[in-house]
């Protein structure tokens, strides 16, 4: 394998590790992906650093906790002067692409890629900026509902199948393109909408799943009083106060899910096809993961927005068989280790001089099964609807113990207690631990200033948003360029070329 291998990185959203195969689920079929993960290394605790869609990608993207890069919900900006990996991997000599989505807010919807080719899938501006003004039982439009429980299921079409059809033949283009016209190594992204709510599958996917009697949640439904504070906002956030769901709706949910990962396990399949075809696949490394992960009825929770472990909780696999031993990894790992990994890759094993810091950890000696010492702690971070205070997270060890100002604090042994039945702060028994992972939310945060950050950032948002709005409005969604006239055969020398490749047809 080349000093500077390929890189393919598939991203899904919101999936729940748990339900895939290599992970312990037993019904959601995903044999592409289940190769990857027979053929690669699985990380059994990696979490996100969000359990919401942009903040997690930014952290993804820069390699810092989400609220340093003023990361606080689903309508801010990733300032074009943060350096992203896309941008390291570029310096060095990487032809970058992104197909799908990435949620970028703002004018920059490229922050480092070369190529992007396909728009997003969700606004790029203020709309979505959440309100801590509030009360956090109030209900907005754009929050989501529980329409998306109610009405799974088939249909000829959806929004997000549409969108992750292109997502994965623009990448299947883009590498023919590549391996014929460039001779640098690539990085392509391709990030797929789905899993995602609404849970719309294509028929043909639902269909395999016929018969297949689908398991109710692990932990079931919880009054209002039985929750913490949290989970029992969400269940305004969600709108479950406007509708509730049935246990025959919840599994019919559950089906789609896992239809319309069947689908896309298939455009996972179609490129990892591709790039055999091309003769790449032996020098590419293959990784997988999701922004976050989703409820799926948990306890009566729905979507993300929590640190659970359906939610917070993402897949991480690695597949690169001629570099790294197939195995599993014990140890925490979360988004942000992605971006000194993915620049040790590109940098022939060693990291490149960065010119700001970074929060993740490189994976690479654990991918490479060396018993060095890195930081076992994942730090995450919650600041939008359904709370106005930010919720942080530490998954330390065994132990997840979850910190809000105006919230009981939580605090979960993992290994004794894998559905987090058992909140153990204020326990006599775990003072001392209680303790220490407290200590570490205060040193990794100033949780009074980080809240008052997030209530400024939202004003300016929301009056902005407004004034946006006002007259003519101009989009920053990304729109994606085509030359027409460079397609095809348009010359004599196109016309040359193809006989000399032997793709040309009368």
């Amino acid at each position: 394998m080349s000093s500077q291998p390929n890189i393919i990185f598939f991203m899904m959203d919101q999936l729940a590790p748990q339900v895939l195969g290599p992970y312990g689920g037993r019904q959601c079929r995903t044999p592409a992906i289940d190769e990857l993960a027979e053929t690669g290394v699985v990380f059994e605790n990696a979490y996100c650093n969000s359990p919401l869609c942009a903040p997690a990608r930014y952290g993804f993207m820069s390699g810092r906790l989400p609220s340093r890069v003023g990361a606080f919900d689903n309508a801010c900006e990733l300032p074009s002067e943060q350096p992203t990996f896309a941008h390291y991997l570029r310096d060095l000599g990487y032809h970058t692409c992104l197909s799908g989505k990435m949620h970028f807010i703002g004018a920059d919807q490229l922050h480092g890629f070369e190529d992007r080719v396909t728009t997003d899938v969700y606004p790029s501006d203020f709309m979505w900026t959440t309100d801590w003004s509030l009360d956090p039982t109030v209900w907005v439009p754009w929050y989501h509902s529980m329409y998306s429980v109610r009405n799974a299921g088939p249909a000829p079409r959806s929004v997000n199948t549409e969108f992750d059809l292109e997502t994965a033949t623009e990448a299947n283009r883009w590498l023919h393109d590549h391996a014929e016209r460039d001779g640098r190594p690539f990085f392509l992204a391709v990030s797929f909408i789905g899993p995602h709510d609404p849970y719309i599958a294509p028929k043909a996917a639902w269909d395999r799943y016929e018969g297949v009697e689908i398991e109710d949640p692990l932990v079931p439904d919880m009054a209002l009083e039985e929750r913490d504070p949290h989970s029992a906002r969400l269940h305004y956030t969600t709108g479950r106060h406007m509708m509730d769901v049935t246990g025959a709706q919840v599994r019919n949910m559950r089906r789609a899910y896992y239809a319309v990962m069947s689908w896309i396990d298939d455009r996972i399949r179609s490129i990892l096809d591709t790039l055999e075809a091309l003769g790449l696949r032996d020098d590419t490394i293959v990784a997988l993961s999701a922004d976050h992960g989703d409820m799926l009825g948990e306890r009566g929770l729905f979507y993300k927005m929590s640190f659970f472990e359906f939610s917070a909780r993402v897949p991480m696999i690695v597949s690169a068989p001629r570099r790294f031993r197939p195995g599993r990894v014990r140890e925490n790992a979360s988004l942000i280790d992605f971006f000194p990994t993915f620049l040790e890759w590109g940098n022939g094993g060693t990291l490149p001089a960065l010119c700001s810091g970074v929060d993740g950890s490189s994976l690479n000696g654990l991918l490479e099964g060396r018993a060095e010492h890195r930081n076992a702690a994942v730090h995450g971070e919650y600041s939008a609807e359904g709370t106005r205070w930010p919720l942080l997270m530490v998954r330390r060890d065994r132990y997840k113990y979850v910190y809000g100002e105006e919230d009981p604090p939580q605090l979960y042994d993992l290994e004794a207690d894998p559905q987090e039945l058992r909140n153990l702060a204020g326990s006599t028994e775990s003072r001392a631990i209680e303790e220490a992972m407290r200590k570490e939310v205060f040193s990794v945060w100033d949780p009074p200033a980080l809240r008052a950050r997030v209530a400024e950032s939202q004003r300016r948002r929301l009056w902005l948003g407004k004034v946006l709005r006002t007259g003519r409005r101009t989009p920053w969604d990304w729109q994606p360029r085509r030359d027409a006239s460079a397609q095809y055969f348009r010359s004599v020398e196109d016309g040359q070329q193809a006989h000399e490749h032997g793709t040309l047809g009368h």
